[in-house]
């Protein structure tokens, strides 16, 4: 398994498992936590969660599927604008903490930005940090200005990642997003992979996948773990669909198969507009 380098040195696995729309029906989903548990059998061993996803339901699976094993574990998860006041961040940090069934989330990021000024999420994820209660802190769905504001406020260069909306079909942020993010080692971690399944109807996508006998969605995949300094996050509810994508990382892409893409889905040109979510 590929590797991505966090700001302060620490590896993580460059593909993981995202949650996103699990945990809907509560913490009863038992192929749900099969799958993640199986993932982590497979080295997928970053795990992403937020307090929103089914309304703290997808943290209480990643708690089960986590049970007896927390120390293999790369726990990210983030807190709600709304609770990303000095005061709102710790209480929002220790239900996460006690539905997750742990003592520490490892990367703990601000899901987007709200009317809570950064400064002050910035001092709670500190004291957060100092505390022990998270290792890193990091932001999602953040442009560059307002990364460039995150920057300029006291402790801002802590910032250990940026969660984004990056696929073959959203290319928008490495026209200058992506480059001031990697001029300070802050990786990209790029969630809805595959356009929640929208990409994979693709005519130029299917004939390369096919060509090298792969699915799409591991084609799709493979593309992003070649880009350097992003993790991907696919979700995956069943056994079958944790381990197609895994057999993604064993793709080495060609310089032909890369220009078929970049033809199907050309980068940007200008500076694009955000995407979100």
């Amino acid at each position: 398994m590929r590797s991505v380098t966090l700001p302060g040195g620490e590896c993580v696995p460059a593909l993981g498992l995202g949650t996103w729309m699990m945990g809907e029906r509560g913490a009863h989903e038992p192929e749900s936590v099969a799958a993640l548990k199986r993932g982590i059998d497979l080295g997928m061993t970053l795990i992403d969660t937020a307090e929103m996803y089914g309304d703290g339901g997808a943290e209480e699976l990643v708690g089960q599927a986590i049970k007896g094993r927390r120390d293999q574990i790369f726990i990210v998860s983030k807190v709600l604008p709304s609770n990303a006041s000095r005061t709102g961040v710790a209480a929002a940090c220790e239900r996460s903490l006690k539905r997750l069934g742990t003592d520490r989330i490892d990367l703990y990021l601000l899901h987007w930005s709200g009317s809570v000024p950064l400064r002050e999420t910035v001092a709670g994820f500190t004291a957060l940090r100092r505390t022990g209660k998270i290792r890193y802190w990091g932001v999602s769905n953040l442009d560059l200005d307002e990364m460039q504001a995150l920057w300029a406020v006291p402790e801002g260069d802590g910032c250990a990642a940026n969660q984004l909306l990056y696929n073959l079909g959203r290319r928008g942020i490495e026209w200058d997003l992506m480059p001031a993010l990697a001029a300070r080692g802050v990786p990209v971690m790029a969630y809805s992979p595959l356009e929640q399944g929208r990409l994979l109807g693709d005519r130029t996508l299917k004939q390369v996948a096919a060509a090298r006998g792969a699915t799409a969605a591991q084609m799709a995949l493979a593309w992003l773990l070649h880009r350097p300094g992003v993790i991907v996050i696919p979700k995956a509810a069943t056994l079958a669909h944790v381990a197609d994508n895994r057999a993604a990382a064993e793709i080495a892409l060609t310089p032909a198969e890369f220009a078929a893409l970049d033809r199907a889905f050309p980068p940007p040109r200008r500076k694009m507009p955000l995407a979100m979510l």
